[in-house]
Order: C-alpha cells, then sequence, then structure tokens
C-alpha cells in the first residue's frame, strides 16, 4: 500500500504526466456527460417504456456506448461507425495492393489511411443514422415525426460520432492511452455499477444464502480476469542473433534480441467476426412469426443453448487462425532478419526461417484460440447459472477483453512515464516489462 500511494505522489511530480491523466480524464468526462443529452424531439419515457432494455446486436452496441444507444442520446451510434471503417481499412490494407503501398510508406502512409478511415466514417455513420432512428426510436417517442426531425437527428448523430472520433484523436495526443479504446472502455465500465447493484438486489431478495453466492460469483470473476491477463500478455520469445558488424571504432550488432510472438495474436477481432455472423440466426428468429422458424434457426438464436454457444466457439477458434494467417506474415519477418544480418541460432536463414516461425504460431495459437473461445461463451453459462444478464457480459467476452486490453495497456504507458524518470512504476515487474519492451521488435542496428 505504501508503495502504491509513493507511486502515485511520482506520478504528481512528473507535470507532463500529471497534465495528460487530467487531459484524458477530462476528454472522458466531456464523453459521458455527452451521453445523457438526449436528441431534440425524442420523448425519453415513452421510449423506455416501449423498448426496454435492448438485447442482442442492439445490447452490444448499448454496452459499447455506454448506455446511450438505448437513450436516444447525440451520441447513440457512438464510437462503432468508426471501428467499422477501421476494420474494413484493415482488411483492405490485405487485399489492396494500393493501400498495402501506403501501409509501407510510413507517417505519410499512416496519415492517408487515417484520412481514408474518417471519410469512410462519415459514410457509415450517414447509412447507419436513418437506420438508427427508423429501428430504435419508435414513431410514438418522437415528439415530431416530420422531414426536419429526421435531417436533424440525422445531422446531429453524424456530428455526435465525429465529435467523439475527435475526442478520440485528441486523448491519443493530449492524453495517456489510445484514445478510441479508452472511449470504449469507459462505456463498458459505466454499466457495470448498474449491473452489479441489480446482481446485488437479486441474490438480497434470495433467501438462500444470496450473499454467499455473490461471493462466489466475484471470486469466479477475479479468477476470470486473470485468465484474460494471461491470454492477453502471453508471448512466446524467439531469439535472434545478430552478426558482428565493425563500422570505425564502433561495433554493431553481435548481440541476442528476440522476436515476442503473442499467443492471442488476433485479439478481440475473432469474437467480434463471430458474434457479427451468429447474430444472423437471431435476427431470422425474430422476423419469422412464433413457431415458423426452423428448429436449427431456433437453436442457434438460442444465446444460452448447447448449440449456438458450440458453433459459436468453434468460429472463433477458425477466425483466430484465420486472422492470425493474415495479420503476421512469417515470409516478411524472415526477409527483414535476413536483410539485418539476423538469424535464429540452429535455423537457417530464409525459408527455413519462415516456416519455424509459421511452425510455432500454429502451435501457440491453438491453445489461445481455445482460451479465447472459452472465454467468449462464459457469459451465456453465467446467465444459464442464473447470473443477471448485464452483470454475466463481464464475464468474458468482447467486453471483459477490451477492458483487460485497455486497462493493461495505459498501465504500460504510464509505466514507461515513470521508468524514464528512474521511478518505480505501478506493476511490480516494472522494470523487467521496460526491457522486454525495449527488445520486443527486431533492431535494424544494435549498439
Amino acid at each position: 500500500m505504501k508503495s502504491l500511494i509513493n507511486t502515485i505522489k511520482n506520478i504528481y511530480k512528473i507535470e507532463e504526466l500529471r497534465t495528460r491523466i487530467l487531459n484524458t480524464l477530462g476528454f472522458l468526462l466531456i464523453y459521458r456527460l455527452g451521453s445523457f443529452v438526449i436528441l431534440p424531439g425524442v420523448d425519453t419515457e415513452v421510449l423506455h417504456s416501449i423498448n426496454g432494455d435492448p438485447s442482442g446486436l442492439a445490447g452490444l452496441i448499448n454496452i459499447f456506448a455506454g448506455g446511450a444507444f438505448s437513450r436516444a442520446s447525440i451520441f447513440a451510434l457512438g464510437i462503432m461507425p468508426y471501428i467499422s471503417a477501421s476494420i474494413v481499412m484493415q482488411l483492405m490494407g490485405m487485399a489492396v495492393p494500393q493501400f498495402q503501398k501506403m501501409q509501407k510508406e510510413g507517417e505519410s502512409g499512416r496519415k492517408k489511411i487515417n484520412q481514408y478511415t474518417r471519410f469512410l466514417t462519415v459514410l457509415i455513420t450517414i447509412l447507419q443514422a436513418p437506420g438508427y432512428i427508423a429501428t430504435q426510436v419508435p414513431a410514438q417517442a418522437r415528439l415530431h415525426n416530420d422531414t426536419m426531425f429526421w435531417i436533424s437527428a440525422v445531422t446531429i448523430l453524424l456530428a455526435g460520432t465525429i465529435f467523439i472520433m475527435w475526442l478520440g484523436e485528441k486523448i491519443t495526443d493530449k492524453g495517456i492511452g489510445n484514445g478510441i479504446s479508452l472511449i470504449i472502455m469507459i462505456g463498458i465500465i459505466a454499466n457495470l455499477p448498474v449491473a452489479f447493484v441489480q446482481e446485488f438486489v437479486s441474490r438480497l431478495e434470495n433467501s438462500g444464502g444470496g450473499l454467499v453466492i455473490l461471493l462466489v460469483e466475484l471470486v469466479i470473476l477475479f479468477a476470470i480476469i486473470l485468465v484474460s491477463i494471461l491470454l492477453v500478455q502471453g508471448t512466446r520469445k524467439i531469439p535472434v542473433q545478430f552478426a558482428k558488424k565493425v563500422v570505425g571504432n564502433k561495433q554493431y550488432g553481435g548481440v541476442r534480441q528476440y522476436i515476442p510472438l503473442k499467443v492471442n495474436a488476433a485479439g478481440v477481432m475473432p469474437i467480434i467476426f463471430a458474434q457479427a455472423i451468429m447474430f444472423l440466426p437471431m435476427t431470422l428468429a425474430g422476423f419469422s412469426s412464433s413457431g415458423s422458424a426452423s428448429g436449427i434457426i431456433t437453436a442457434l438464436s438460442d444465446y444460452t443453448g448447447f448449440w449456438h454457444n458450440l458453433v459459436f466457439a468453434i468460429m472463433i477458434i477458425a477466425f483466430t487462425y484465420f486472422y492470425t494467417a493474415i495479420t503476421i506474415n512469417p515470409n516478411q519477418m524472415a526477409d527483414d532478419m535476413k536483410r539485418n544480418g539476423g538469424f535464429i541460432p540452429g535455423v537457417k536463414p530464409g525459408k527455413s526461417t519462415a516456416d519455424f516461425i509459421d511452425t510455432i504460431m500454429s502451435r501457440i495459437t491453438f491453445p489461445g484460440s481455445l482460451f479465447l473461445a472459452m472465454i467468449a461463451i462464459i457469459p451465456a453459462f453465467a446467465t444459464r447459472l442464473g447470473v443477471n444478464a448485464q452483470f454475466a457480459h463481464f464475464y468474458g467476452g468482447t467486453s471483459l477483453l477490451i477492458l483487460v486490453g485497455v486497462v493493461l495497456d495505459t498501465l504500460q504507458q504510464i509505466e514507461s512515464h515513470l521508468l524514464m524518470r528512474h521511478y518505480d512504476g505501478l506493476m511490480k515487474t516494472g522494470r523487467l516489462m521496460g526491457r522486454s519492451s525495449n527488445q520486443s521488435a527486431v533492431p535494424m542496428v544494435t549498439n
């Protein structure tokens, strides 16, 4: 406890770090306040009485938007259009040669891709805003249902998404951590107090040892968070030796570095892709009249059912392999090492090195995909065992992995600021992490 207090004091002593943290908190506060500003011309009481608590895809979007989606806020669409645009641009960078060339142009190419991402975000928002109003804001909840209401609502939703995108970029530039990720994280965390209170109240009403059950639930949640941290942080280090090179009176290379291959290199993308597909049978079952949906669609649309979760887990494993294969290129890594005079001890440079890296990735991706699938389906089992549906979302899935990943990334950035000024960090392994981060990529030359 004393070391934690000293660390907080050290953070306060560093003016730049203190300013960045305060800027981040200020920007996030603006975002949260904006999420409670309702679209003009919408009656929220009527809206809530008709829609209730959103579920399915709408419920997932509402979690990411911090409740703004169900409130018909000016930030109702949140940052999701930008996320969709980023995913599209990432896939374009893998498939379209022109975008691949931009990715290799360094800073100038990155700026061009960011600009295209912003334009695509605007286009996606313009397409999504009318659909949101038509499906999530019933006619009974609209005080006016004329053309001006539609124009103003679409314009405000577009402006809200652009403003959130701007906030995210400002947090990245002026604050600490990745701004877009922090905005998503704060939206998810905003739902945690309400979900916990609902679970607490429901357990209190249970006369059969409700508090004991709640305590067990919290212990299990803590254990799942630990497993998620291991999954996010897990790496397999491949040693790389660089040949010695003498230039003048200086010696370059001759030291051993490491290539850290992540156990879960795909992140949360496999879950997002699999969820998008699994929402399809839910949508078809919703459009079908009572009893007319086929048995397969009914089984797959049951969120807590066996077949839904089995297919969901298999798809996550498949997408993990797919996304890892398209994001990590062993041939390029082998070529870069060969060009810089590096080699893996005991492995020939060139194709043998690429095959070696590919084999290692295949071996570590399998357990990583299994753990990812397990974490993704835990909320469904928690719901079936009686946990409140909103609270069950925090037992795994996209929400938990995003929370863990963003918190760890932000802590590591704070850690680096402290270590640069010779202070002890927030994490016990701070100095080791600082050393390993310096070895996270293969350097061009080593002094």
